[in-house]
């Protein structure tokens, strides 16, 4: 798979090139802007607490600064500020707002939803990749795509096929992976070090192709025999489509952290660069995807009495209704390939390396839950768990919420705004200006976790009684609120608390932190669609002892 640094390099440079030209450009632009338009009332513009602004150029310049790290540099500026907001300008590009209030949150995804659409920008953006499927469009298309997959989303066939597909997957390539890597894959290598950040994407990868496609990619297969001390994949060729898949979403968010927008317009145009890198990608990414939903609908149309178990993947469902055109069931399905592709994967590696660091009583509680589960069930020891069961999990349905509380999946979401409108605190926010949420800074924020906001304490989200009490989704906005909730949060958790519960039973995994370890003892982050981890997650794996 294709890793951001290659792409940000390129945008890098090609963001230094326009630099040295953008005094020209500002000045020139201005002149010509300001002698052609009539006099008007000065424009407001957002203001932030310890963020200087300059002539002509904005806060173009810190963003440049501070672009590889923008995630922590927002955060100490959302962190540090009294309204706990980070506004910008860059003029004659973009200005916007990066917010950390819950007022904030609540106002714009459900007091004002109707205001603050996907917008222009972002659409244009996603628009070659993603087309108009359900994460991609706003309006009437945003809501006729929503009512359709809500309703297939609470069916219980489609939640006992989900149970059924990670229960599978766990118990069928998961778990005997790891016994390999403990057992030094038969060669007398000792234990073997894995990338786990690797192959927990392996693993959901094969999920949601299952789950979206009915179809396996087999990206978690292991060879015969192992390697050479190592991995080695049965058949690297079937991972291709993950490969094509996880580089355009790479380049992708690449045009969103690019303070010059036009930059990747250019080069798309030229067709130079990681624009015609992106355009080879999505165009694997679209012809797999085509096969499939060709093949799928050629299936759904020779044989009405097909197997059930081919028609409860989400594809086969939107193919029965015989409503849309292959392009739309295409971008309804990779829609959901991008929610599901590296959200729980990205939430379980971060999960794994907190709870190495973490006192022994947390995962001593959660192995207590995983004995108690298993004695109400009467299943062993690497035997799936029924969704019952995976629901009774308190303490790890809490611990893995706290952990995405501090490192969140999905860290920045954004909105446009419609028209001018007025924040809850009076703060102006102007037509066309973007307004973004950040799930992580908000985990940083004493104010609304306590003066412990950057422990990592599962004990916060549980009452007396032992059971898990939610918080306000406008406080805790790791599955997004208002009418664009997550409609797979019950099914995250599902898979979650699956991978965790069968791992922790029967393995110990630990943590090679000198490898892992960035400042501070802290791992690095990537920001792509999703949070991800620097250079993998090295870890060994033992056998637990059976209590």
């Amino acid at each position: 798979m294709a890793t951001v640094s290659s792409s940000s390099s390129e945008l890098q440079s090609s963001s230094l090139t326009l630099l040295v030209l953008l005094p020209v450009i500002y000045i020139s632009y201005h002149l010509i802007k300001r002698a052609l338009t009539p006099t008007k009332k000065k424009t407001k513009k957002p203001t932030t607490h310890g963020l200087k602004s300059h002539p002509l150029l904005g806060h173009l310049p810190a963003f440049l600064k501070n672009r590889h790290r923008f995630l922590d540099w927002s955060t100490e500026l959302i962190v540090g500020s009294p309204d706990h907001r980070m506004g910008f300008w860059i003029p004659g590009m973009r200005t916007g707002i990066v917010t950390g209030n819950p007022a904030d949150v609540e106002h714009v995804l459900r007091a004002n939803f109707a205001n603050y659409p996907k917008g222009d920008r972002a659409t244009a953006m996603l628009r070659d990749f993603l087309g108009a499927g359900l994460f991609n469009s706003d309006g009437e298309q945003w809501l006729w795509q929503r009512k359709n997959a809500s309703r297939e989303f609470s069916s219980r066939s489609l939640r006992s096929f989900v149970v059924d597909v990670v229960s599978d997957e766990v118990a069928g390539r998961l778990l005997p992976l790891l016994r390999s890597a403990a057992d030094g894959y038969g060669h007398g290598h000792g234990r073997v070090v894995l990338d786990l950040q690797d192959v927990l994407e392996r693993s959901a990868f094969d999920t949601i192709c299952m789950v979206a496609f009915g179809h396996d990619p087999c990206c978690l297969c292991l060879a015969d025999g192992g390697g050479d001390g190592g991995v080695c994949w049965a058949d690297d060729s079937k991972s291709e489509f993950m490969r094509a898949f996880g580089e355009a979403q790479d380049l992708i968010i690449g045009r969103f952290l690019d303070p010059v927008e036009v930059s990747w317009k250019v080069k798309k145009w030229l067709n130079v660069g990681t624009e015609r890198r992106l355009k080879k990608a999505i165009a694997d990414v679209h012809a797999f995807a085509m096969d499939i939903v060709r093949a799928r609908r050629q299936s759904a149309s020779a044989s009405a009495s097909a197997d059930q178990s081919q028609r409860d993947d989400v594809l086969s469902r939107f193919v029965a209704s015989a409503e849309h055109s292959d392009e739309t069931l295409r971008d309804i399905v990779l829609s959901f390939l991008i929610a599901g592709r590296e959200t729980t994967s990205s939430a379980l590696t971060w999960f794994f390396w907190l709870l190495s660091s973490s006192p022994p009583a947390v995962t001593a509680r959660i192995l207590a839950e995983v004995r108690g589960a298993r004695a109400s069930t009467g299943t062993r020891r690497g035997q799936p768990l029924g969704f019952d069961a995976l629901r009774g999990m308190h303490y790890l349905h809490a611990a893995l919420t706290e952990s995405m509380r501090l490192y969140p999946p999905v860290p920045l979401d954004s909105q446009s705004c419609a028209e001018d409108d007025t924040l809850p605190d009076g703060t102006h926010v102007g037509k066309g200006w973007s307004v973004t949420y950040s799930a992580y800074a908000m985990g940083r924020i004493p104010a609304i976790w306590g003066d412990d906001c950057a422990e990592f304490r599962p004990e916060r989200w549980l009452g007396d009684d032992g059971v898990f009490r939610p918080e306000s989704p406008f406080r805790y906005t790791v599955f997004h609120a208002g009418p664009r909730m997550c409609l797979g949060k019950e099914m995250a958790y599902v898979q979650m608390k699956s991978v965790v519960a069968c791992v922790l039973e029967e393995f110990v995994v630990d943590v090679r932190k000198e490898v892992a370890g960035g400042s501070g003892g802290v791992p690095e982050h990537v920001l792509s669609v999703t949070l991800r981890m620097k250079g993998g997650l090295p870890v060994q794996v033992r056998r637990r002892e059976e209590c």
